[in-house]
């Protein structure tokens, strides 16, 4: 499993969420992250961990997509 700790997480853009688990894709065993919105709705949302952890490039500026916050 990849290493993506369980807690809190800041957007690039600011919003924050909870990592709440690291799961398996049932078809495609592609691991993904379990994440719930700490704003609005709280929506829950799902996301490849290789996205989770992507850098993204945003002015001129790179920045962890997600970056743990504790």
């Amino acid at each position: 499993m990849s290493e993506i700790k369980l807690g809190k997480y800041r957007h690039f853009k600011g919003n924050e969420y909870e990592v709440l688990f690291v799961a398996k894709h049932s078809e495609t065993c592609e691991e993904m992250v379990v994440y719930r919105a700490l704003y609005g709705d709280c929506d829950v949302w799902v996301r490849p961990t290789s996205m989770w952890n992507e850098t993204v490039e945003r002015d001129g500026k790179i920045f962890k997509r997600f970056e743990y916050i504790g």
